[in-house]
């Protein structure tokens, strides 16, 4: 080898290990953002945490967290985003929908880590989920037909089911999306849809007494951080109406609904630190593709169904990931 490669080379040597102690001194500052609340994110979050610290991220360490949550009231969601920008937060990781459709609005340079996105592409958060080009990735929960597959499983727990209440946030384009879908596959099951449009926390009770007054054979919740920041009044409410619910969100099962079908929100969490990790470490997120959901789990209280006067079809239960006894 020349001398002056060999120089070259140990000059390599010495270079990566100087900057990786010069990564580790340094804080970086990460926005969380979410149209939700603190209390519904806390279930969900510590995976989060936990999967950053496995990857060498540690809270009070070498990150800091910038936490703001609109409780619902959307309104909040623009002004949030730009304090965090204003803020000078290294990166931005947006819960929902609506929570990154205000952090790209806010900014095209910090950036934007989703989680949980129902459809980046048709709310124009990227322009292509194997390239999205810009500063926004992450991991969406968008999965084709879905609302159909649960209205298929209420028709399967109940043959002669014939109309059913829905109710989802007219605001978030998701929940738009997910219900147009159950609306399809009800024609085709030959099931009337009550829609019942929330669109703040003002309107469940009207929301509560419409699903009462209107008598349904089950309820249908479509998630997103208005519902479910309502987990458990929703699940209070289907049992005390003798209601058979589904929703995509086990925490809901959790709390007493019926049946939850759809990805783990922990499990989002944790697949969102590995992007997380691999732009504070240098890679542009225009070129880390869109993860979507490759697991969905299936679970069944069987409390609630005892309760309910329920028996659950052989079928279903042999399909279902977990049974809450």
């Amino acid at each position: 080898m020349r001398r002056r490669e060999f120089i070259a080379l140990l000059g390599g040597a010495v270079t990566w290990p100087m900057v990786g102690l010069a990564q580790q001194a340094r804080v970086y500052k990460i926005g969380v953002i979410s149209a939700g609340s603190a209390s519904a994110s806390a279930r969900a979050h510590p995976a989060f945490v936990q999967a950053l610290s496995e990857l060498g991220w540690v809270e009070g360490k070498n990150i800091l967290f910038e936490y703001r949550y609109a409780d619902n009231r959307l309104e909040r969601l623009p002004i949030f985003a730009t304090e965090l920008v204003g803020l000078n937060v290294d990166i931005i990781v947006a819960i929902g929908t609506l929570a990154p459709i205000a952090a790209k609005e806010a900014t095209s340079t910090i950036p934007v880590i989703m989680v949980s996105a129902g459809d980046p592409f048709a709310s124009g958060l990227v322009t292509n989920l194997a390239r999205p080009g810009g500063n926004v990735t992450g991991v969406s929960t968008m999965s084709a037909e879905l609302g159909a597959k649960r209205l298929q499983m209420l028709k399967e727990l109940l043959p002669n089911l014939s109309r059913v209440a829905v109710i989802w946030n007219a605001v978030n384009p998701y929940a738009t999306r997910d219900f147009k879908e159950t609306v399809g596959a009800a024609q085709a099951l030959g099931v009337e849809v009550h829609s019942i449009e929330v669109r703040s926390p003002a309107d469940f009770s009207n929301a509560y007494e419409a699903i009462t007054r209107h008598r349904r054979d089950a309820l249908i919740i479509v998630n997103d951080p208005l519902t479910g920041s309502r987990y458990k009044e929703l699940a209070d409410f289907a049992i005390k109406n003798l209601l058979p619910s589904i929703s995509s969100y086990r925490e809901f099962v959790d709390a007493g609904a019926l049946i939850s079908y759809g990805s783990d929100s922990a499990d989002m969490r944790r697949r969102a630190a590995s992007f997380v990790d691999r732009v504070l470490r240098g890679e542009n997120p225009g070129d880390l593709p869109v993860e979507q959901p490759n697991k969905f789990d299936l679970v069944i209280n069987m409390k609630t169904a005892k309760a309910l006067g329920l028996t659950i079809p052989s079928p279903l239960l042999a399909r279902a990931d977990e049974l809450i006894e």
